[in-house]
């Protein structure tokens, strides 16, 4: 299965608390900081609530 880089680009101090928790979820504290995930459907739909704070790579 594909894995997907996620990084925050953005605060998430301004968003809602929704998007704050899903930032939590996943794994992400600090600006510019990455974590890798598999690609599975869960993951896309916390991907595609906060699109605006992230960045996506496929590795």
């Amino acid at each position: 299965m594909a894995k997907l880089k996620i990084t925050l680009t953005k605060s998430p101090i301004g968003a809602i608390p929704k998007q704050r928790a899903t930032i939590k979820a996943l794994g992400l504290h600090r600006i510019r900081q990455s974590n890798i995930h598999e690609d599975n459907s869960a993951i896309r739909g916390m991907i595609q609530k906060v699109n605006h704070l992230i960045k996506v790579e496929t590795i």
